[in-house]
């Protein structure tokens, strides 16, 4: 399955997992991107909007958790996966309510990552 056609948008304040993340997301040959606070999604999801998102949740201006439902609202096809190093049961419950597709504890791991994305772009193909 050809993932080139795919744009990925990672939203995190921490600019080596943004180098992590986009370094193997270009390896599966998506087009990754990113931005290190919630305007700044808000504008990149206008201007270049993705296939899927990672979405931090502590950001620089905000929560992810309280941006999820602005992206579903607005962009409902993109797929989110929320990432953070905050991972209790009560944000879990929040992201998955607000229409998260998966959640993913920091650290990350390659394993995660590929599993992550063959379960929520490679069950949809993008058709052109």
């Amino acid at each position: 399955m050809m993932t080139d056609n795919y744009k990925v948008l990672i939203v995190d304040d921490e600019l080596d997992i943004c180098y992590l993340l986009s370094g193997m997301l270009r390896q599966r040959n998506l087009q990754a991107g990113f931005v290190n606070s919630i305007s700044e999604a808000t504008i990149a999801l206008q201007t270049n909007t993705p296939s899927l998102l990672f979405l931090d949740n502590h950001l620089p201006d905000g929560f992810g958790l309280e941006f999820i439902p602005f992206v579903k609202k607005n962009y409902p096809a993109i797929k989110i996966i929320m990432i953070t190093a905050h991972d209790g049961a009560v944000e879990r419950k929040k992201a998955y309510d607000g229409g998260v597709d998966l959640f993913i504890a920091k650290p990350l791991t390659r394993k995660m990552i590929n599993d992550a994305i063959d379960k929520l772009l490679m069950q949809n193909p993008v058709v052109s």
